[in-house]
């Protein structure tokens, strides 16, 4: 159950959208959604963009809180949220140390593996070793040793961006360029087929609490970077179309990852739920896409609250330094 909050008063909210990443367009149009929401809540709302004249903005405008809506490597991998620490005010989202642990998908699935949650087995590879070790050797090493089908992905990177589910042998090294376009680590995964779920867990100050579970159905069969973004290429079910012990399940697991990885105020954990319903953890959204067709905004709506009071709770926990 979502608390009650105070009225948002004079609160005035710096958010910072935008940025260099491959994900800028995508930052942007969730800053906008947020910003709205908080101003709809009564707030007192700035966007800025993180670049040059950052920290004179913070130092000029001096915010309340700051709300950095940046997703991809600019705003994910922690060194931002390094930055913002130093200014003292405080921000909503995970601390740098908890950023850098999800961020990284590899590094992610050992913690999570280690708080026993289930999760794919993988290899990580980087680019280097890759080249190094005779790719076409490590390859066939890799399809007869994991089987196909695999998934290959950017070991950091966000929004399905260089991501390949491979079927035959002959696709996985492309995948691989594909992968080391976005980063220069790539994981190659063994592909569950399953139900996808995307579960959000926010904390408001009580402990984190997991939100509806959102199934995703792609048209196409694959969620890429168009299904995230363009309305009609996906279809939505929320709550999710599986059993309640499953629903349970991936509730828990979720909470669970977000706890073990550190994360704060706000995160989307990833999974799929194999055909016993079983889920499996894919990764961990250290900022999820905020949106119109994004999964967090729709779980909020889901579980009957609106994103103004929602958005307003979590900037309320981070004043009290909670969540």
């Amino acid at each position: 159950m979502i608390p009650n909050n105070r009225a948002a008063g004079k609160l005035k909210i710096l958010v910072l959208a935008g940025g260099i990443s491959h994900e800028r367009d995508v930052s942007l149009k969730s800053g906008r959604r947020v910003a709205d929401a908080l101003i709809e809540a009564g707030a007192s709302v700035i966007i800025h963009e993180p670049d040059s004249a950052l920290l004179a903005n913070i130092k000029k405008e001096k915010p309340d809180v700051i709300w950095p809506v940046l997703h991809g490597a600019s705003g994910e991998d922690g060194a931002l949220r390094d930055i913002l620490a130093l200014t003292g005010i405080p921000f909503v989202g995970a601390t740098a140390d908890g950023a850098r642990l999800a961020w990284d998908k590899s590094i992610a699935k050992i913690l999570v593996q280690k708080a026993g949650i289930q999760t794919p087995v993988s290899i990580t590879l980087p680019k280097d070793t890759f080249r190094e070790l005779d790719a076409e050797s490590v390859l066939k090493s890799v399809g007869s040793s994991l089987s196909l089908p695999l998934v290959v992905k950017p070991a950091r990177s966000g929004s399905a961006q260089g991501v390949t589910v491979v079927k035959k042998a002959e696709q996985l090294s492309r995948a691989m360029v594909d992968a080391y376009v976005y980063c220069d680590v790539a994981i190659i995964e063994k592909f569950v087929d399953g139900t996808e779920l995307a579960v959000s867990v926010i904390d408001l100050g009580a402990g984190p609490i997991a939100l509806p579970p959102v199934e995703i159905e792609p048209v196409s069969g694959e969620y890429g970077y168009q299904e995230r973004y363009i309305a009609g290429e996906t279809n939505y079910y929320v709550p999710a179309r599986v059993s309640k012990s499953t629903l349970e399940r991936a509730t828990k697991m979720a909470v669970d990852a977000h706890t073990a990885l550190g994360l704060r105020h706000i995160s989307r954990i990833d999974m799929i739920v194999d055909k016993k319903g079983t889920p499996w953890f894919l990764e961990a959204n250290v900022l999820p896409g905020l949106t119109e067709t994004s999964l967090l905004p729709q779980a909020i709506l889901a579980n009957g609250n609106t994103l103004s009071e929602v958005y307003l709770g979590l900037t309320n926990a981070t004043l009290r330094g909670r969540g």
